[in-house]
């Protein structure tokens, strides 16, 4: 899943916020990757992405948080780990090393 949430009502620079949701998913114990736009989860299933999504909320609500604007993409693909890392390795084998 690659998950962008920030609130809409707190100006400009919105980190202060956005940190409190990475530091959830860090926490969690998932495997993730922090992107300027989002953050992608790795999980074993569809309900413990949807979780990550309703905690997030949850913690930017709980900030104070009056509006909150939210992104989701699904990969879904049942019994296949390390796809994050895979879905690179399968790009940089065709065309060589790519900017990480």
């Amino acid at each position: 899943m690659e998950l962008s949430i920030f609130p809409t009502d707190k100006g400009e620079s919105v980190s202060p916020y956005v940190s409190k949701v990475v530091d959830m998913i860090r926490d969690s114990g998932a495997s993730y990757r922090l992107t300027p736009m989002g953050t992608l989860i790795e999980t074993e299933e569809l309900a413990e992405a949807l979780a990550f999504v309703e905690k997030a909320g949850q913690i930017l609500l709980a900030l104070g948080c009056g509006r909150v604007y939210s992104v989701i993409k699904l990969d879904i693909r049942p019994g296949k780990g390390g796809r994050m890392d895979q879905k690179i390795r399968s790009i940089e084998d065709r065309i060589g090393t790519v900017d990480k």
